[in-house]
């Protein structure tokens, strides 16, 4: 984006800002299955069609048209697994996002038979095709929903990262299952991160998480102690170093491609780690990259948890100043 040209109004909903996401949403809502398989035929990176995944699986009253899909090519592992990702969808909405003490018995009942609705469409998947990435990724998410415990959780990740050792999208999910907010510690997360950092190729995503670990331990912080000792904790010479490295290795390296969806989501990162640390000026390279593009996490986590109003507020800063 030109010095010179005001920011506008971030996008944050993928099929508004990538036209292929697009024509697959349209391909959705005419119900037709032969485009929507096409879409995913010309995506060749798993971490795009695993975001390509949701933009189908949040298309609300999507679930009839791909249960007949799946019904009319029962051999395709395609519409099993969207068909998966929507029961999952859904199922999140009853639980909602909220601590599990704030999620009533008949939520968690509701949510958990719409995971093991999918479990058993995935387990199939799986066992007939099991290097197909979009399944093993999907039975990550349904693994920490089902409270299978880490250790389950952990094996299906492994079974991912065995054809797709750098999938950002399985990595994350991975990251949430071993955050103390699902049983895990502090010391898991932030050393998975960085391996996974450490690991990936130039220009990758991946260095994101260590970012993505550090808003983790950032909001629990705050949510204890205050938003000040949450920014001091992000303020940390290592933390920061660490989250420089990351950057220059990813989001920031000659290799990062403008054009591969999870770029936006690093820079995001990025961006709110930065900000949520006061350090506008080292925020200001990764809004240059966004322009206008945005993803909703992890800006809830800063302030007001208006993710639009966050993400606004700082970008106006970091660019004045950097």
């Amino acid at each position: 984006m030109p010095a010179h040209t005001p920011p506008g109004r971030p996008v944050f909903e993928p099929a508004d800002r990538i036209p292929a996401l697009a024509a697959l949403r349209s391909a959705v809502q005419r119900q037709d299955w032969t485009a929507v398989a096409a879409a995913f035929d010309g995506l060749d990176d798993e971490d795009d069609r695993a975001l390509a995944c949701r933009v189908v699986a949040e298309r609300s009253g999507s679930e009839a048209f791909l249960r007949q899909a799946a019904e009319r090519f029962p051999r395709d592992p395609l519409p099993r697994s969207l068909l998966a990702d929507r029961l999952v969808q859904i199922g999140w909405g009853i639980r909602t996002a909220h601590r599990a003490q704030h999620v009533s018995r008949q939520q968690f009942d509701e949510f958990h038979a719409h995971l093991r609705r999918a479990e058993i469409l995935l387990i199939d998947v799986c066992a007939e095709h099991p290097r197909y990435a979009l399944a093993w990724y999907l039975r990550v998410i349904t693994s920490r929903g089902l409270q299978l415990g880490a250790g389950e959780t952990r094996r299906r990740y492994d079974r991912l990262a065995e054809h797709h050792p750098h999938h950002f999208g399985g990595q994350s999910q991975l990251l949430q299952q071993i955050c103390p907010k699902w049983g895990g510690s502090w010391e898991a997360a932030h050393g998975f991160a960085q391996e996974c950092a450490a690991n990936a190729p130039d220009g990758s995503p991946n260095g994101a998480l260590v970012a993505i670990a550090q808003m983790e331990n950032h909001l629990e912080i705050a949510e204890k102690s205050g938003t000040g000792a949450a920014a001091a904790y992000l303020r940390e010479h290592d933390h920061h170093t660490r989250l420089l490295e990351a950057a220059t290795r990813s989001a920031l390296h000659p290799a990062s491609r403008a054009d591969a969806f999870r770029t936006v989501d690093a820079h995001s990162a990025f961006a709110a780690a930065h900000s949520a640390a006061g350090r506008h000026a080292a925020a200001a390279p990764h809004f240059r990259a966004l322009g206008d593009r945005a993803s909703e996490f992890p800006w809830g986590y800063l302030g007001s948890g208006d993710h639009e109003a966050e993400f606004v507020r700082h970008r106006k800063t970091a660019l004045a100043k950097g």
